[in-house]
């Protein structure tokens, strides 16, 4: 109901205007907000208080104005001053009424938008080098990421999903020869093993592989094994592909999918990272020192300049991302967001100062960024830090086989990306109200439970017949759920606006108890037509937004549990 009293409101704002009690010129941003306490209403603004300065009038004199010049609407039971100038404002049935009715109308489309009205954005996450299993750092970017793409895409936004692979670099060097090191029989324990080579039981599986000759075949390419154990580039090859497709089948069963995935090592074989090189030489805002070259970080924000180029000839992390993003921008999204671990906080400024040394037009503070804190694995009280296949981490695929696809996603995204998360396996698998997937899903298919008894006792429910019986609908319980309804586009809203995936997860968890306290309070199917029909109505509205919210976790809405 929040813009169809702003729109009121927006009226009053134009008779205030006419008859000389604010200025012509004044545009004030009208705020209706929800009341924390329904004794105050539902719904509240601040507009008195906003207005009383350039209207050099009292605030509450100002309200009570505004209150008389509002318009008359069915909407609206009752309009209340209170405090130093707030407007609260009562909603009548007639409005509890039509919103169910959107509910049930709207379906899927419920909280949906237009807000990002089609304009570009692309989603960088996960982002993992090909170098092993995904571990639940990499499950967290991908839930985290996942969801954002689904709330923007809700929000009217074109979002492309895009994979960067890091197929460049020491580590790999360091997969490559630990996986030569198996095809020649070695083990983690010989003396000879790699300094810095990779332990998991995985390496032996990817060099049994390779010496098989199988044929592996990743999202853009396929690479069949040489069976020779000294031909290290053909191993090298090989082992990206396979944990390349090895991860691409991990996010598949975590319900993840990219529209583009981007390889570190085409900048450099297209020649974009020293296209962008020497583009900031030539804007000048480079020079030499030591023999290494230095970007002068410092002129765009960063605390101390950064080596480009290291005395070796070899670049520097960061620049190749500063040629990535180059490349991202030309690709025409007016918005990006780098979904990634709080270990890549440090990389931002000068990320960003690269590009503002381009000269390009890329606007300053351009991309943005959204950083996921780490995750703690407990069961049974305990910490858990290691998996046999990855050796020395734990995967997002033991987390998926240990309690789900589901219980995963959710709890990866219900708590802010900022703040540490502990995942408690105990928790995630016990089928209780403690568990709040549990006990959303179990809210979803309550609903679905009640219209299968229905069913049975040869009733029917039509939505023709619940509308017409939703003046019925008298308790204050039910009032509340109605209400709580209403909230939940300005919570889709706020979520992708703020990138903040777990307000979904907080919303759905608070309707799912409303709901089942409503449910265990007061019976749906009773005997009186009208009473029976608007609660079947009003726990199908429920069950609608339910499946909605999950879906925007990427979180299934089950019918039987």
């Amino acid at each position: 109901m929040k813009p169809q009293i702003a729109e009121l409101l927006s009226t009053v704002v134009a008779t205030l205007k006419s008859q000389d009690v604010i200025p012509a010129e004044l545009e004030p941003r009208i705020n209706v907000e929800n009341t924390r306490d329904k004794a105050h209403g539902d719904l509240a603004t601040n507009l008195a208080m906003m207005l009383a300065k350039p209207a050099k009038k009292n605030p509450r004199e100002l309200a009570q104005l505004i209150v008389d010049a509002l318009p008359a609407s069915e909407l609206v039971e009752k309009v209340e001053i209170a405090g130093p100038g707030f407007i609260n404002f009562y909603l009548s049935d007639a409005s509890t009424n039509s919103l169910i009715k959107a509910v049930l109308e709207q379906k899927e489309q419920y909280g949906r938008s237009n807000e990002g009205a089609g304009r570009k954005v692309q989603v960088e996450f996960v982002s993992a080098n090909p170098t092993g299993p995904l571990h639940i750092g990499h499950g967290r970017g991908a839930a985290v990421g996942d969801c954002l793409c689904r709330l923007l895409d809700a929000t009217g936004w074109d979002v492309t999903r895009e994979f960067y692979y890091n197929d460049a670099g020491a580590q790999i060097n360091n997969l490559a020869l630990s996986v030569q090191a198996r095809c020649k029989g070695l083990t983690p324990d010989d003396a000879s093993w790699p300094e810095d080579g990779y332990r998991g039981d995985y390496i032996k599986d990817l060099a049994d592989s390779f010496m098989a000759g199988d044929t592996v075949e990743s999202e853009d390419q396929s690479f069949t094994g040489t069976k020779d154990a000294d031909d290290l580039e053909a191993i090298r090859h090989f082992a990206v592909a396979y944990l390349r497709r090895e991860q691409d089948l991990d996010l598949k069963a975590f319900a993840v999918d990219f529209d583009v995935y981007f390889l570190e090592s085409s900048l450099y074989s297209k020649g974009k990272v020293e296209e962008a090189v020497q583009q900031l030489i030539a804007n000048g805002h480079t020079y030499e020192d030591g023999g290494a070259l230095w970007l002068r970080t410092t002129d765009f924000g960063d605390d101390k300049d950064r080596v480009m180029r290291k005395t070796d000839g070899g670049y520097t992390y960061f620049v190749p991302d500063v040629a990535y993003h180059l490349d991202k921008w030309q690709r025409g999204f007016e918005m990006v967001i780098n979904e990634q671990g709080a270990d890549h906080h440090s990389t931002i400024t000068r990320v960003r100062a690269g590009l503002q040394g381009l000269d390009a037009g890329i606007p300053k503070g351009w991309p943005d960024y959204v950083l996921h804190q780490m995750v703690t694995v407990m069961r049974g009280g305990e910490e858990v830090k290691i998996s046999k296949r990855a050796g020395s981490y734990v995967t997002l695929r033991d987390l998926i086989d240990e309690v789900g696809r589901d219980a995963t996603r959710y709890f990866l995204a219900a708590r802010k990306a900022d703040s540490q998360l502990t995942f408690d396996i105990d928790l995630a698998r016990s089928q209780s109200s403690d568990n709040p997937v549990y006990y959303i899903q179990y809210a979803h298919a309550r609903v679905c439970s009640i219209f299968r008894k229905l069913a049975e006792t040869g009733q029917a429910w039509t939505l023709e017949q619940g509308i017409e019986s939703l003046s019925a609908l008298t308790l204050d319980s039910e009032k509340d759920l109605i209400v709580k309804l209403g909230r939940y586009p300005e919570v889709v809203k706020n979520a992708a606006n703020n990138r903040e995936p777990h307000q979904i997860a907080n919303y759905l968890k608070e309707l799912a108890a409303d709901f089942h306290t409503y449910y265990n309070s007061e019976k749906t199917l009773v005997d009186e037509d009208d009473v029976r029909n608007a609660r079947l109505t009003l726990a199908e509205a429920v069950r609608q937004v339910i499946a909605n919210g999950l879906s925007l976790l990427g979180v299934s809405a089950p019918e039987e549990m």
